[in-house]
């Protein structure tokens, strides 16, 4: 049983070109999350997931400056690309993180790889995990976790164009074929937003990170406590708008 994680990473973004690319505490964004995402033990192998297009060559340039394994496919269809990805690592279990989350939590990750995996072992297996239906921690903590036997399945059966384009949502439109369940914690904290879209995300993630030694592996805990001492830090984004699933 392997579990790879697949970062999905391109340059090509409208609101902010290139924004995975760009400098954060002394790392690029996405070497960033290559870090953070390695830290949680219950994960075999990282993959960054990027196009096939020649502007994607600085993504995987960077990753594999990074020692990760870089697999790249089809730029609108990311489900074929995490199917591929998946497939060429021989991966079992395959956890979903897009790469514009620079706060991604290895420790979140770790719990919720420990309750899919006891569930698989025991007489409830889950094809399905995630943590944003509903959500209750913060924009750019999302993980979701399924098998590589429903990735299958919604990469053959899934028509629609934003079901291909977002890779999970054939999972929870189908609820009456899959298992799937939510992690939630107690205190909602959805209302912070740790994305990075536009420039007003920029501006917030380099404020953030300037009270942090560059060294230092900034926790979920410990930038919670400093926007409780500086909440003018979260409202420098906290006007963004999401982007919804069919927009995109």
């Amino acid at each position: 049983m392997k579990t790879a994680v697949i970062i999905q990473a391109r340059v090509g973004s409208t609101r902010l070109p290139r924004k995975v690319l760009l400098p954060l505490g002394g790392q690029t964004v996405l070497s960033r999350v290559i870090d953070r995402v390695r830290l949680a033990n219950r994960v075999d192998q990282v993959v960054v997931a990027t196009t096939d297009q020649p502007a994607d060559d600085a993504i995987a340039q960077e990753a594999e400056r990074c020692r990760t394994t870089v697999c790249r496919g089809s730029e609108s269809d990311v489900l074929d690309r995490y199917h591929l990805a998946a497939s060429a690592c021989n991966a079992s279990t395959i956890v979903r993180i897009t790469s514009d989350c620079p706060l991604v939590d290895p420790q979140l990750l770790d719990r919720m790889l420990m309750r899919f995996q006891h569930a698989s072992n025991a007489s409830g297996p889950i094809d399905y995990l995630s943590n944003v239906h509903p959500r209750t921690f913060p924009h750019g903590l999302d993980i979701e976790i399924f098998t590589r036997e429903v990735l299958s399945i919604a990469h053959r059966e899934a028509e629609q164009a934003h079901q291909r384009e977002h890779v999970t949502p054939f999972f929870y439109e189908n609820p009456s074929r899959f298992r799937l369940q939510n992690v939630t914690q107690a205190v909602d904290q959805s209302a912070f937003r740790w994305t990075l879209d536009e420039p007003a995300d920029q501006t917030f993630f380099e404020a953030v990170f300037r009270h942090f030694d560059d060294k230092q592996f900034v926790t979920t805990q410990s930038v919670i406590d400093l926007l409780s001492r500086y909440p003018e830090l979260a409202r420098l984004n906290a006007h963004v708008q999401q982007k919804g699933l069919r927009a995109a």
